[in-house]
C-alpha cells in the first residue's frame, strides 16, 4: 500500500510539472521559449471569427485578446483595458507608412440621445462609417477614435440638432477632447429659441491638432443654457471627418 501511494505521488508530480512546461501541438519538442508551439507543414491556425456586433458582446475582453473580424476582413486585438476595450487592426505594414491625405468620415444613426445634458457626453456620431482609408491608423470604438500614429490632423465636425419638446432657449455646445482633456475652440452657435417654429440649429467645429501615437479623440457635447431635451436632427445629418495632414 505504501509503495502504491508513493508511486501515485511521483506520477502526480510528473503530471503537474508537465502542465507547467511548454505545450506542443504537432511536435514533441516545443520550443523552450514558448508556452504553446504549433507545428504543421500543411495546415494553418484559426482564431475565432466574428462580426463587429458579435465582437462587441465579448464581456471584459482581456488586453491582447485577438479575433478575426469578418465585417472588415482583418485580425483585431484589444489594445486597452477589459472595461474600455479599443480594438485595433493588425496590419501587414507599419502605421508609419500612413500617408498624408488618409481620412475617415462617419455620420450619425442615433436620433434618440438627449445631447443637452448637464454633464458632457460623447457626441453619438460614430454610427455609419462612410469611409476609412486606413483602419490601422483610425480605430473607432464606441463613440471615440484612437489615432495610432503621431502627426498633424484636421478635424471637421458638423452637428445638426433640434428641440425635443417645448422648452425654449436651449443652447448645447461642443468641443474636441484628446485623452479626456479639452482642446481648441468651442462650437457655441446652437441657440434654439423655440418660438415661431425656430426649433433647429447646428454646431460646427474645425481644428488642426498635433497628436501623439495612440491619442484618443472624442467630441463632447454639453448643456450651456436651459435644460430641455435636444436630439440630433436626422440620421446622417451629423458628421465627423478627420484627415492626416503631416
Amino acid at each position: 500500500m505504501k509503495i502504491n501511494t508513493f508511486s501515485s505521488l511521483i506520477a502526480l508530480l510528473f503530471i503537474t510539472n508537465s502542465f507547467l512546461a511548454q505545450v506542443g501541438i504537432g511536435t514533441t519538442t516545443p520550443d523552450a521559449s514558448s508556452a504553446l508551439d504549433v507545428f504543421s507543414t500543411n495546415k494553418g491556425m484559426l482564431v475565432p471569427r466574428m462580426t463587429t456586433s458579435q465582437r462587441n458582446t465579448i464581456s471584459n475582453p482581456a488586453n491582447g485578446l485577438m479575433i478575426y473580424n469578418t465585417d472588415s476582413d482583418e485580425f483585431q486585438y484589444n489594445a486597452n483595458t477589459p472595461s474600455t476595450p479599443v480594438w485595433r487592426a493588425l496590419s501587414l505594414t507599419s502605421t508609419s507608412s500612413s500617408v498624408p491625405g488618409s481620412s475617415l468620415k462617419y455620420s450619425n444613426t442615433d436620433v434618440t440621445t438627449n445631447v443637452n445634458q448637464a454633464s458632457a457626453i460623447n457626441l453619438p456620431v460614430f454610427g455609419n462609417a462612410l469611409w476609412n482609408d486606413d483602419t490601422g491608423l483610425y480605430v473607432v470604438s464606441g463613440h471615440q477614435l484612437t489615432i495610432t500614429q503621431g502627426g498633424r490632423y484636421e478635424f471637421i465636425v458638423n452637428a445638426s440638432i433640434a428641440n425635443n419638446g417645448s422648452t425654449d432657449r436651449n443652447a448645447p455646445e461642443m468641443r474636441l477632447f484628446v485623452n479626456g482633456v479639452a482642446v481648441g475652440s468651442y462650437a457655441s452657435t446652437g441657440y434654439i429659441r423655440s418660438a415661431n417654429n425656430h426649433e433647429e440649429t447646428s454646431l460646427h467645429l474645425r481644428e488642426v491638432l498635433q497628436l501623439n501615437a495612440n491619442d484618443i479623440v472624442t467630441v463632447r457635447i454639453f448643456r450651456a443654457a436651459n435644460t430641455g431635451s435636444v436630439l440630433l436632427r436626422d440620421a446622417g445629418s451629423t458628421t465627423f471627418y478627420v484627415e492626416k495632414k503631416l
